[in-house]
């Protein structure tokens, strides 16, 4: 149990340390991201950025994750829940086109530029305060990959047992302090977790 996502964070940031981990760039998935990997960036003596990807839902179930698209475009789709909704492709095309802006806007609202930093040859690490489905990962790993990144970590406090084995093809290295057996949500794993609004979120940048 996590105290808070600071807590998590800072927790996180130590045993990277301990592993000798070292990165060029820590990147994290706003909002929750962002408490969490300020500690680590700190640790790690790394720049602070962002990268974001948003959610394709279902057609009938917005909540329920059919992929998920990064900012610049790179996707991930889960086959197997399309193939079991029979979500056509015209579909696909349109939520992908559609969720690629958001993620474009919201990136614009933390980066004056709108412009990911360089990452091609260096050393990532992306963070975020838990792992569920990891959709959005997925995505955000992708997009690191299509830029050039050369070695990619990602890094959670905790995370559902399956979601991170799946996802250990996305990236170098999937390190989570805890890999509960009986996994809910994340939330369930701090004692407080409140929503982080874009002006905290930001605030962790600009430090």
């Amino acid at each position: 149990m996590f105290a808070n996502r600071t807590d998590a964070g800072e927790r996180l940031a130590a045993a990277l340390a301990e592993r000798g981990l070292e990165a060029d760039l820590v990147l994290a998935i706003p909002r929750g991201g962002l408490p969490v990997a300020r500690p680590v960036a700190d640790e790690l003596d790394a720049p602070l950025d962002v990268v974001v990807a948003s959610k394709i839902g279902a057609p009938t179930n917005p909540e329920l994750a059919v992929g998920a698209v990064a900012s610049d475009g790179s996707v991930w789709y889960n086959d197997d829940v399309i193939d079991h909704l029979d979500v056509t492709d015209t579909y696909l095309e349109r939520a992908r086109r559609e969720e690629a802006d958001a993620a474009r806007r919201k990136i614009d609202r933390y980066r004056e530029s709108g412009e990911p930093p360089g990452v091609r040859g260096e050393r990532v690490v992306v963070v975020d305060d838990g792992l569920a489905t990891g959709a959005t990962a997925r995505a955000c790993l992708r997009q690191l990959r299509d830029a050039g990144a050369a070695h990619v970590v990602l890094a959670v406090p905790v995370g559902a047992p399956d979601s991170l084995a799946a996802i250990e093809s996305e990236a170098d290295e999937v390190i989570a302090l805890e890999r509960p057996s009986h996994f809910g949500a994340v939330g369930q794993f701090y004692r407080s977790f409140g929503q982080v609004s874009d002006a905290e979120a930001m605030a962790y940048l600009e430090r």
